[in-house]
């Protein structure tokens, strides 16, 4: 089976990817493009569900996309460090994937993991590139690759983005990926403790957000995402 994707979507917990650029990604979808997901932990801190849990929505939600591959590492959730063999671990699924666009968690945020694992990813991309770097994945031999970009989807805390994609179309299918987190997000039926995120409040901020992300661009709901690296285009009328 090949397994080579257009895009490589990376989170450190399991929904962040649905939570902040699955509207991009089905986007994406529809025009062709195919997509791999990487989860750097399985979120074994979260006051609610189990890593198992996690692991079995996350899962159910590729399959929802449809994604080619979920990859889940092992990473400690709240305490993984920037390292030389977490690095090697995420180097090896780029590789692997050789996708030309890979998305990663916010610079910064409230949940401290997310900046530190941005960081972590766009290191990762860059190395993946070095050919004295060597790995191997599943008894394969890898060669270097490099993605050609790397952006940084917005969470929790709003970042000015430096472009927003218009989700308006798949805004439905957004919240129904969203969904499929039934540990984590709203459900009447729920016994578990609440927090932050499970009330219906939240699902109704996550709206929000996009219809604020949106607005400045005329599009109805959006997703934003910021870059290191200076955005370049070479037809003006690709600019909406």
């Amino acid at each position: 089976m090949q397994y080579k994707v257009n895009i490589l979507a990376i989170g450190v917990h399991p929904d962040d990817v649905e939570l902040s650029c699955s509207g991009t990604l089905l986007q994406q979808i529809k025009k062709g493009d195919s997509i791999g997901l990487l989860d750097l932990t399985r979120g074994e801190l979260g006051s609610r569900g189990s890593a198992t849990i996690r692991t079995q929505e996350a899962m159910a939600a590729a399959k929802l996309f449809p994604a080619k591959f979920r990859i889940q590492l092992n990473m400690a959730d709240g305490f993984f460090e920037h390292n030389e063999a977490n690095l090697l671990e995420i180097i090896q699924i780029i590789r692997f994937a050789q996708p030309e666009i890979v998305l990663a968690n916010a610079f910064s945020d409230r949940h401290p993991d997310h900046g530190r694992a941005g960081k972590l990813i766009a290191d990762a991309c860059y190395l993946a590139g070095l050919i004295r770097i060597k790995t191997s994945y599943q008894g394969v031999k890898q060669s270097a690759w490099r993605p050609k970009n790397v952006y940084h989807y917005i969470q929790d805390y709003y970042l000015t983005p430096d472009f927003v994609v218009d989700i308006t179309e798949v805004i439905d299918q957004k919240m129904e990926l969203i969904l499929a987190y039934k540990s984590q997000f709203f459900d009447p039926k729920s016994k578990e403790p609440e927090t932050p995120i499970s009330g219906k409040d939240f699902l109704d901020f996550i709206k929000a957000r996009a219809q604020n992300l949106g607005r400045p661009s005329g599009f109805k709901y959006a997703e934003g995402f910021q870059s290191a690296k200076t955005i370049g285009i070479n037809d003006l009328k690709h600019l909406c």
